[in-house]
C-alpha cells in the first residue's frame, strides 16, 4: 500500500469529496493538474479510489491511513506556510478562513499584513460543535491552537492556528480556499480601516460590482 501512498497521493485521498473532478482536487491542493492526474491514476490502478461520475475513496480505512501518513510526515518535517493552508482541508468538518486570512484570500494573495514567516498565525472560523475535533486534528500535525493570537515567544514554532468558533458557517470559495463571505470581510476591513485601507482599494479594483470609494497613496501600502 505505502508504495502507492506517497505524500502527494495521501493528500489527494484526504482532499477528495465524493463526486470531485481531478481538476477540483488539484485546485483544493493548489497542486498542478498533471501531478494530481498521474497520482490519481496510480491510486485508481491500486484500487484505492474509483472514478465513476466523479472521484470517491473506496474505503474509509484508506483515508485513515492517508491521514496518519500526512500527520507523521508533518511530525518529521514541520509543514511550510503554504502546506498549512492546505492541511485544514484534510479535516472532516467545515471551516472558512477569516480575519486577516479572509482579506488574504479575497485579494487572491495580493494583500498580506501583520505576519512574518517566523510568526505566522492562520485564522479559521469553525462551528462551535467542532472545536474539540479541530483541536485534536491540529494537534496530530503538531500545530498549536488557541482562540486568540499567541505571542511568538510562547510558541515552539512559527505557525499557530487561531480558531474562531461560530454557531454556524457561511462558506464561500475563492480559488479553492473556503472563506467567509466578501461582505463580512469588507466589514472587518472597515472596522480596522487604518490597517486595511489599501486592501479595500485593491478589492475595489478587483471586483467590478464593488464601489467602495476608497483611495490611498502608494506610500500607504502595507508592507508584505
Amino acid at each position: 500500500m505505502y508504495e502507492v501512498l506517497d505524500d502527494t497521493a495521501a493528500q489527494i485521498i484526504l482532499a477528495i469529496e465524493n463526486g470531485d473532478s481531478i481538476r477540483r482536487v488539484a485546485q483544493h491542493l493548489h497542486t498542478p493538474y498533471e501531478t494530481v492526474r498521474q497520482a490519481t491514476n496510480r491510486l485508481e490502478d491500486a484500487g484505492y479510489v474509483s472514478y465513476d461520475d466523479g472521484l470517491s475513496v473506496v474505503d474509509e480505512r484508506v483515508r485513515d491511513a492517508a491521514r496518519e501518513l500526512v500527520a507523521a510526515s508533518a511530525g518529521v518535517s514541520p509543514p511550510s506556510i503554504e502546506e498549512t493552508y492546505v492541511i485544514p482541508q484534510f479535516g472532516d468538518w467545515p471551516f472558512s478562513f477569516t480575519r486577516i486570512d479572509a482579506v488574504y484570500v479575497w485579494t487572491q494573495g495580493g494583500y498580506q499584513v501583520g505576519r512574518k514567516p517566523n510568526d505566522y498565525p492562520l485564522f479559521l472560523a469553525v462551528r462551535e460543535q467542532d472545536v474539540d475535533d479541530w483541536e485534536v486534528f491540529f494537534e496530530s500535525f503538531d500545530l498549536p491552537t488557541a482562540f486568540e493570537r499567541q505571542p511568538r515567544d510562547k510558541l515552539d514554532g512559527p505557525l499557530q492556528i487561531v480558531l474562531e468558533p461560530r454557531p454556524s458557517l457561511n462558506v464561500n470559495h475563492v480559488e479553492g480556499y473556503p472563506v467567509i463571505p466578501r461582505a463580512e470581510t469588507i466589514e472587518y476591513m472597515r472596522e480596522n480601516y487604518a490597517q486595511f485601507q489599501s486592501a479595500l482599494a485593491m478589492l475595489d479594483r478587483m471586483y467590478e460590482d464593488l464601489d467602495l470609494g476608497v483611495t490611498y497613496r502608494e506610500t500607504e501600502r502595507a508592507q508584505i
